[in-house]
């Protein structure tokens, strides 16, 4: 069993085949560190029904997210085939309607789901995991969603905000239900 990965750690690494701008591309997850930061998020299957919708609505809030110099990467245990395929299918049909924004990883083997401990191994697939990583390669934030529901990208972009923030201003931190441009709070970090 892999080692629980835990926010302050470095993200375990890979090198995986994905599906960009509807070609076929390899990525490894380090060669972002010093780069961006990175928001890595997992879901269940191609061709089903909550996952379009997070797919879609991180490629439609991709450019938010490249403003804070953040590369978006999702991940399913599916081939970079059926990637492409689900790319290519119209919306009406149960696809993705031919642009994605973000790179599709492929995790056929399931590795990555379970070096990010969100594989359901009873079924074969990825629980929808969310994992922040920073310029250090560190993991800032973790969230798993069970299958039955999607994530807030508000939310998440909140979240990265808060991050750059603190990580900027070392004796700041961010309140509940913080906003970029908001109060803080002088912090230790010896807290």
């Amino acid at each position: 069993m892999a080692e629980l990965v835990r926010v302050g750690q470095l993200a375990p690494d890979f090198e995986a085949e994905a599906v960009f701008d509807q070609e076929f591309v390899k990525i490894r997850l380090s060669s972002y560190r010093a780069k961006q930061y990175v928001v890595l998020f997992f879901y269940p299957l191609d061709f089903t029904f909550i996952c379009p919708t997070e797919v879609l609505a991180f490629s439609d809030r991709y450019d938010d997210f490249a403003a804070l110099n953040t590369e978006v990467i999702g991940i399913s245990v599916d081939s970079k085939y059926t990637h492409l395929a689900w790319i290519q299918t119209a919306l009406a049909d149960g696809g993705l309607g031919g642009e994605v924004k973000c790179p599709l990883v492929s995790d056929l083997t399931k590795a990555i789901a379970r070096d990010f401990n969100v594989l359901v191994s009873e079924v074969g697939v990825s629980l929808r995991g969310l994992f922040i990583i920073d310029l250090a390669g560190v993991v800032q934030h973790i969230t798993i969603n069970n299958l039955a529901f999607g994530r807030n990208i508000d939310e998440t972009l909140r979240t990265l905000k808060a991050i750059q923030h603190t990580q900027k201003y070392q004796n700041e931190g961010c309140p509940a239900n913080w906003q970029e441009g908001m109060a803080t709070i002088a912090v230790s970090r010896a807290d």
